[in-house]
């Protein structure tokens, strides 16, 4: 098959390089930006017909859309942007795969969920109450995905971290590295998300839609990040211990001692039930995933 993967340059997408070689199909790596060393096709997916022309000049079966607005914060300042990114173009996308009769694997978040309480793992059928302009654009994207009718597998995911890219593993490894003291909030609990372990499922998803293409029986809406639950504290007290970082000391505090424009989920633990039991994935516990990344990184 010959599949499409947006953001390629990206956390995630990096990684889809990665597991992309251990596959025989033909994979085309798009983004806005180029990256040195890496072989990138330019594509602006909000372009309609650029998409289209892509699509059909290439035969892409599949898309896989690794790219989105992710500055939370700046979102609320730059609500036009996020929303054409999050919400326009995986529209776009879906229109090309349904016109294509294909799937489109589309990247969503936790941030869909976040203004009710929950002390529960969050299910894939609850309600969406976003808080703020990136998790409603994100909510938006995912219900214009499910307006066009094509075949979709949208992955929720959370606390996405990885070698490559800007992401608080890096940023606390180095922070934990040069500073006497930190303080980091306790009161925001979910699970990280080693990105490759992300793709490796995002490769088995294809890897089944290519045995029965057509009118895909599995589209729908899944969860997937690593096994168990922490809080960003308990995150960055794993990340030093494992790195050897003893010297710094991290102290927890509340999350309104970092005052924000938006409101973060206070609990986004996310179950995974459905994706495990309809793909027959097994889940790493999220600390045997950071140990991985950081052996890479270290």
């Amino acid at each position: 098959m010959t599949i499409l993967v947006t953001g390629a340059n990206g956390q995630l997408g990096r990684e889809m390089r990665l597991v992309s070689q251990a596959t025989t199909d033909n994979y085309i790596f798009t983004d806005v930006v180029e990256a040195e060393g890496l072989e990138t096709r330019m594509l602006d997916m909000t372009d309609k017909e650029a998409v289209r022309q892509m699509v059909e000049d290439e035969g892409v079966e599949v898309i896989v859309n690794c790219a989105a607005y992710t500055n939370v914060d700046k979102a609320e300042s730059d609500e036009e942007l996020c929303r054409r990114l999050n919400a326009y173009a995986p529209q776009v996308l879906a229109e090309a795969m349904k016109q294509r009769g294909g799937l489109l694997v589309h990247i969503s978040t936790d941030y869909v969920f976040g203004g009710d309480l929950y002390n529960t793992p969050c299910r894939e059928d609850q309600k969406g109450t976003p808080t703020g302009v990136y998790g409603q654009t994100k909510l938006e994207g995912e219900q214009a995905i499910i307006a066009t009718g094509c075949n979709y597998v949208i992955i929720r995911t959370a606390w996405l971290y990885s070698e490559f890219g800007k992401n608080f593993v890096k940023t606390m490894l180095n922070l934990t590295a040069t500073k006497p003291q930190l303080k980091v909030v306790f009161d925001q609990v979910g699970t990280p998300t080693y990105a490759l372990d992300l793709a490796q499922a995002i490769s088995k998803v294809i890897e089944d839609y290519g045995k029965e293409k057509g009118n895909y029986s599995k589209t729908g809406i899944y969860h997937y990040s690593n096994e168990g639950v922490t809080s960003w504290y308990d995150f960055t007290k794993t990340i030093a211990q494992l790195a050897g970082h003893t010297e710094c000391d991290i102290q927890p505090c509340h999350s309104d001692e970092f005052p924000s424009p938006v409101h973060r989920p206070s609990y986004s633990v996310l179950d995974k039930s459905k994706i495990k039991h309809t793909f027959g994935l097994s889940i790493p516990y999220w600390v045997d995933s950071l140990s991985h990344c950081l052996r890479n990184l270290l």
